[in-house]
């Protein structure tokens, strides 16, 4: 299977990112980095990390073996990381940005993230969930225009090609166009059937911004059967109609509906079938079936951030 399956999309500052990505939440142990160098050798070419994900060494560690072995040189891989909510004081977003790129082993990265818009106490460059006596996450209350800005010197310095955010609503999205030098190439979201987002995705594509989806198979649990629209018989008939799986039909529909899904896996199997997706089209009838799962259910709600004045989920999208 080669890279050249996967067709690639333009973003706003002329750079290019392919249109599925790996996604590696959740990948430690060195399953990160195995995940990753198999990635690579399927195609992809297209890598999404973050600070708090604790595996940018992992990922670097792989990029640099597929460097050394000479199947892809830097400029073939787009890797995506973030800056976490303890580092949005303007001050200390470059040193977060370098501290990325040595856990990376790399010069510059594609795309530095936002993670989220609101942001934490800061008690230290481990302490990612700061916590009060009463066990409550510290929020501060740092402006996300304030550490945009610091984001944008960053591409000025070359330790980022380009700079985007991650889990921003409308609001927050509309605010920013209205107050950064550089646009961000990407947002981040939420993105699955029962969370199709298309409201979201319409903005961002009127201001030309790449919407990438992560959780976009719904964190599947074969015990209990669920998300419905990986294991309802209705999604399997349009698989096998396609001879495909339903895992690979969820991922066609997002793509379909213009996001650019990340898919989080360390199995080996599953990795190449996530990236299987580029020879087949769904048609209106399919994506009847798929709308039809939006409930607007979120998996990802980060209640303890409900008091933040930056909390992204207080309005509709």
């Amino acid at each position: 299977m080669s890279a050249s399956k996967a067709f690639y999309v333009k973003n706003n500052n002329g750079t290019q990112v392919q249109a599925i990505g790996l996604g590696t939440y959740t990948s430690l142990g060195g399953d990160c980095e195995r995940a990753t160098l198999h990635a690579i050798d399927v195609g992809y070419r297209h890598i999404d990390t973050a600070y708090f994900y604790e595996n940018e060494g992992e990922v670097g560690r792989a990029v640099q073996q597929k460097i050394a072995e000479g199947v892809i040189q830097r400029k073939d891989i787009f890797i995506t990381t973030k800056i976490w909510c303890h580092f949005h004081e303007p001050e200390r977003v470059e040193y977060a940005c370098r501290k990325t790129l040595q856990n990376l082993g790399v010069d510059y990265v594609d795309l530095y993230l936002m993670h989220w818009p609101y942001s934490y106490v800061y008690r230290g460059d481990s302490e990612m969930m700061p916590t009060n006596a009463k066990g409550e996450v510290e929020l501060s209350d740092v402006d996300y225009l304030d550490t945009w800005r610091a984001m944008e010197k960053l591409v000025e310095l070359g330790l980022t090609k380009s700079i985007g955010v991650s889990n921003f609503n409308s609001e927050q999205l509309t605010r920013l166009l209205a107050n950064c030098k550089i646009k961000p190439i990407h947002n981040q979201i939420e993105c699955h059937p029962a969370l199709n987002q298309k409201p979201l995705i319409a903005l961002c594509k009127q201001h030309n911004i790449v919407v990438t989806a992560y959780c976009p198979l719904g964190r599947p649990d074969p015990a209990k059967k669920q998300p419905s629209f990986i294991y309802d018989a209705k999604v399997q008939a349009i698989a096998d109609k396609y001879k495909k799986s339903t895992a690979q039909i969820v991922l066609r529909y997002l793509i379909e509906i213009g996001t650019v899904p990340l898919p989080k896996s360390s199995n080996p199997k599953r990795i190449e079938e996530n990236f299987n997706i580029f020879d087949f089209k769904l048609t209106a009838a399919d994506h009847a079936v798929l709308d039809s799962y939006n409930t607007g259910e979120r998996l990802i709600k980060m209640e303890h951030a409900i008091k933040s004045k930056n909390y992204p989920f207080n309005i509709e999208y």
